[in-house]
């Protein structure tokens, strides 16, 4: 293993779809209308996050100045931040042509939500569940530089620093233990809102083209972006083990994955 650089990697954590799996009454809800069939977690790694912050404030200038946009009740909440469910299909394109010329890398997690694994594996725990995938997403990664900065979207009044920071050194144990060696880099953790933060936004439109791929078989959107796409990793599709991950080695292809 080689040693870690002299330098800080920043990490920015965001997720598409959810990890519910009951309602109040203990039902399975699961691909009901309101539930996802898959949680996608990932992150966009960039070397210079100023260069983002700044790109996406230029575009939300012109965005809000276009007087074809103006009036549109939605653009209330662009003037706030871009969010790729939210955001007009005009301001969407715009947002998913300026990802495409960024410097940014990004690697995700698509969990399937499989209810015997949910409940032996996670203890039929949404918290464990999300917990886990955050473990595996950084399961690889947080060797490498001397000092990480791991931003997280912050959803709702959650309080969940302590599951986040709990997550992501079982990230750093699942590594040492894998390779029998000691990781000796600092991870800080933050969580913020994607409005405070603006790289989250680049995340979660990442991340929104994964899930549109999966839930509603269109590929253009990752298509825009692909290249910034350096790991996707269809965790539970065991039945294509170990062609699974995704990468330009193995490029994601909707062929190529077992159906939900």
């Amino acid at each position: 293993m080689r040693l870690p650089s002299d330098s800080t990697a920043y990490y920015f954590v965001d997720e598409a779809g959810d990890p519910v799996f009951f309602n109040k009454r203990g039902e399975c809800i699961v691909g009901r209308p309101g539930c996802s069939k898959v949680l996608v977690l990932g992150f966009i790694s960039a070397p210079r996050p100023g260069e983002i912050r700044k790109a996406l404030a230029e575009l939300r200038g012109v965005v809000l100045k276009d007087p074809y946009l103006m009036g549109i009740p939605s653009l209330e909440k662009t003037a706030r931040a871009f969010h790729s469910k939210d955001d007009v299909p005009e301001v969407r394109e715009r947002v998913f042509r300026l990802l495409s010329g960024l410097d940014f890398s990004s690697e995700l997690v698509v969990a399937r939500k499989i209810l015997p694994l949910f409940r032996k594996r996670h203890d039929s725990s949404e918290g464990h569940f999300y917990d886990d995938i955050v473990s595996k997403l950084f399961e690889h990664r947080l060797h490498l530089c001397q000092r990480n900065v791991v931003y997280f979207a912050k959803r709702g009044s959650a309080a969940r620093q302590q599951p986040l920071e709990r997550a992501i050194a079982r990230s750093v144990a699942r590594f040492e233990a894998r390779w029998k060696t000691k990781v000796e880099t600092t991870t800080r953790v933050l969580v913020q809102r994607p409005m405070e933060e603006p790289c989250l936004q680049v995340t979660d439109y990442v991340n929104w083209a994964v899930y549109r791929a999966y839930t509603s078989k269109e590929m253009r959107f990752f298509n825009v972006i692909r290249d910034r796409v350096r790991l996707l990793c269809d965790v539970y599709d065991t039945d294509r083990y170990p062609d699974n991950y995704y990468s330009q080695r193995n490029p994601f292809d909707l062929k190529k994955v077992s159906p939900l």
